[in-house]
């Protein structure tokens, strides 16, 4: 696992950018929890998020947490979520600390996407505001859950943030976004101490 990040480092896992746009210093190796600290103005927040959430920096258990973490934030910002949702929270963080079998995260997967899925067609047909609301649930769920691809569920959960924080202009929800993204790097922050 790596303990410090450069450009080098970096550009093994193909960013869509060149680190060197935003880091000029080629050689400069440092600590994660220093690069973020001095980069975290520097290199958009997602990027970070991209970066971090992957199995090469931490360990799976630490993933999935995290995004049991960041599932939990988003619903927080949902009026009254479905329990089964809830529960796959719950059930992804016992199973993550061996408390929980496949075949309970597999039942607690099914019973989120199910509630998902339905809340949101119904809301589709009945208001595309709503509909909107309960798709974030599902990608909720689906992030929760994906304990075998934990290195894009930061994404999810992030993406879930986004489209829940606010329904009515762009302004606010990018706004909410940096908070979101802002607090889900100081969470990855604590697991690099």
């Amino acid at each position: 696992m790596y303990k410090t990040i450069s450009n080098k480092i970096i550009r093994q896992f193909k960013p869509c950018y060149d680190p060197s746009d935003v880091i000029k210093d080629e050689t400069e190796k440092l600590p994660i929890k220093d690069w973020v600290q001095k980069y975290r103005n520097v290199v958009p927040t997602k990027d970070i998020i991209w970066l971090l959430s992957r199995k090469e920096f931490m360990p799976e258990k630490d993933l999935i947490l995290f995004v049991v973490w960041c599932a939990r934030e988003v619903l927080k910002l949902i009026e009254n979520p479905d329990e089964r949702i809830v529960e796959a929270c719950n059930v992804a963080e016992r199973y993550t600390n061996g408390e929980a079998t496949k075949e309970e995260l597999y039942a607690a997967h099914i019973a989120a996407l199910n509630a998902a899925y339905y809340a949101a067609r119904a809301a589709y047909y009945a208001d595309a505001d709503t509909y909107y609301a309960a798709a974030t649930t599902i990608a909720t769920a689906n992030a929760v859950l994906a304990a075998a691809n934990v290195a894009r569920v930061a994404y999810y959960a992030a993406l879930s943030a986004y489209h829940t924080a606010n329904k009515a202009d762009y302004d606010a929800r990018d706004a909410a976004r940096k908070i979101v993204r802002t607090a889900q790097i100081d969470k990855l922050l604590t697991y690099f101490e």
